[in-house]
């Protein structure tokens, strides 16, 4: 199968997060959405159909048989059946929701109708229903991963309750406590869980990547790869490369890839009235319910907030964000915006390009031409919006 995983109609709700990816390139359970379609269709293709400025970083691969996918659904293997069942130029929806397309040429434009998918598929069309689900998927993804390997012995020293767990090898526990009781728990390879670090599941520590001392860890969570992590954290996606090192508490947040939290960064998830949280939404330009009491922090890619920050229920950080000062910044901070509570002045996009070039060389990364290039566009786009 050629799977292309096509950014559509869900693409702007999950704006900022989705400025600097593909949808698919969403991190909720273990993996990535394409991760997941990794797995679960080894044999297959995967490539992307994302916005015109992404092509050159995540590029589309076309060829004589391809198998349109909204990069939003997250795949099960009875989904995939229905794919394969699919004739040319057949499509399948969910409702009003336009789940795959097979053809034999390029897709230019989505049909306008189709077959009602029979399965049910979950589907991302809100940054919040990345913690919200995320329990399910770290259950659903762990599934995967024993179905192609063992674990490793949990070391001497971990205090285990219940035996739901996953280590990988090169993955190191110092002496903690890890509650597997209340859902499962997956250490990755090369990960570390530092000593006195307290778990309760369902958790993922991906590879590479750091628990910090005396770390207090509630499910549903996932830390992605390369990151490091300490204090206070319930039930939040982190999607990789990305620093909340220092106490302090985030809950019902997702922050995206290079970002950095300071010291005694905290979110607040719940307001003091018990209200509906409400967040911005960028393709409706207003606020919108979550229908969730809980909600912290949709932060973006390169977002920064310095020592003592503190974030409102329901925030939303745009794209290279700079956070600082005291006082609670607005819930809505603009993209390559620089500031705190007293407003926020524009980024300037050279200084935010070589602070991007100086994070991303410290994890062997390099801000290709392309990858520079895409942020540029971004830049230009929000600048224009602004």
């Amino acid at each position: 199968m050629n799977i292309i995983l096509t950014d559509h109609q869900e693409r702007d709700h999950l704006l900022p997060l989705t400025y600097t990816r593909p949808v698919a390139k969403l991190r909720v359970g273990l993996f990535t959405i394409e991760e997941k379609w990794q797995r679960m269709a080894a044999d297959a293709t995967i490539s992307f159909k994302a916005q015109d400025y992404m092509s050159k970083v995540f590029p589309e691969k076309d060829a004589d048989d391809n198998l349109y996918v909204n990069g939003a659904a997250i795949p099960t293997i009875e989904l995939i059946q229905e794919l394969i069942g699919l004739a040319d130029g057949e499509s399948l929806y969910q409702g009003e929701a336009w789940i795959a397309t097979r053809s034999a040429s390029k897709l230019t434009e989505m049909p306008a109708s189709g077959s009602e998918l029979n399965a049910e598929v979950k589907i991302i069309s809100r940054s919040w229903r990345i913690f919200q689900w995320n329990g399910e998927e770290i259950t659903s993804d762990l599934a995967l991963v024993r179905n192609n390997g063992s674990s490793a012995a949990v070391p001497d020293g971990v205090t285990l309750i219940g035996d739901d767990i996953f280590i990988e090898e090169g993955a190191t526990l110092r002496p903690c406590t890890i509650n597997t009781e209340t859902g499962p728990v997956y250490i990755g390879k090369n990960a570390e869980v530092m000593e006195g670090s307290l778990v309760r599941g369902p958790f993922a520590l991906m590879n590479d990547s750091v628990l910090k001392m005396g770390a207090k860890i509630y499910g549903a969570t996932t830390i992605g790869p390369h990151s490091k992590v300490g204090g206070e954290v319930n039930n939040c996606v982190i999607f990789g490369y990305s620093n909340k090192a220092h106490d302090g508490f985030i809950g019902n947040s997702v922050i995206g890839e290079w970002c950095n939290l300071g010291a005694d960064t905290n979110t607040s998830n719940l307001k003091n009235n018990y209200a509906v949280v409400k967040v911005h939404n960028y393709a409706l330009n207003r606020s919108e319910s979550t229908e969730s009491q809980f909600c912290g922090l949709m932060m973006a890619d390169h977002a920064k907030a310095g020592i003592n920050t503190m974030f409102n229920t329901g925030t939303v950080c745009g794209v290279f964000a700079n956070v600082i000062g005291a006082g609670f910044p607005h819930r809505r901070i603009p993209d390559f915006g620089w500031g705190g509570a007293e407003g926020f002045k524009s980024y300037r996009l050279n200084d935010a390009l070589e602070v991007a070039r100086i994070v991303m060389s410290r994890r062997s990364i390099e801000l290709t031409d392309d990858i520079r290039d895409m942020y540029t566009h971004v830049h230009e786009l929000v600048s224009a919006e602004s």
